[in-house]
């Protein structure tokens, strides 16, 4: 009866003692989502807030975002740089109509981010109406603590 006692007691320490060696593994498992889903947060706030000055061709915030060594490639295949980019947004001859993003996404990857997402952008470019639909990807890269976006990637989708 005392070996039978003696082999329960101990398989009942060997299973506490397995649940107890996991416990540390299961909270940095649970500290680095809940840290991923903050970066996501951040990130996509960060997104939008860009959009929004985007349309309200707010220059200083537009800049602020976007990393100095920024580049875009657009529906054309042709290389945007940061002034060139930032210029042609902030035109007199382009006016963008407030736009929702479908289909968002951000993904990590340590300090790089891949946020992407799909747009039906309408609006008057010198004075005459236009639409745009397409896919991007806006890759962001976290420098010295802070989330910039360092290049832009835009698929037209061809209007139906």
């Amino acid at each position: 009866m005392r070996r039978a006692l003696f082999k329960g007691i101990c398989q009942f320490v060997a299973v506490v003692s397995l649940v107890v060696s996991l416990f540390p593994v299961q909270a940095a498992e649970i500290a680095s989502n809940a840290k991923q889903a903050a970066i996501i947060a951040e990130l996509t706030r960060q997104a939008d807030a860009w959009d929004k000055a985007i349309i309200r061709k707010d220059r200083a915030a537009i800049e602020a975002n976007m990393a100095e060594d920024f580049r875009q490639i657009d529906g054309e295949g042709d290389v945007e740089t940061k002034a060139s980019f930032v210029n042609g947004l902030v035109s007199a001859k382009l006016e963008i109509d407030p736009y929702t993003v479908e289909e968002f996404d951000v993904r990590l990857y340590g300090n790089v981010a891949l946020l992407s997402g799909r747009t039906r952008m309408t609006g008057r470019y010198d004075g005459k109406p236009f639409k745009s639909h397409y896919r991007y990807i806006d890759i962001y890269a976290q420098r010295d603590g802070k989330w910039q976006i360092v290049s832009v990637q835009i698929s037209k989708i061809p209007q139906q």
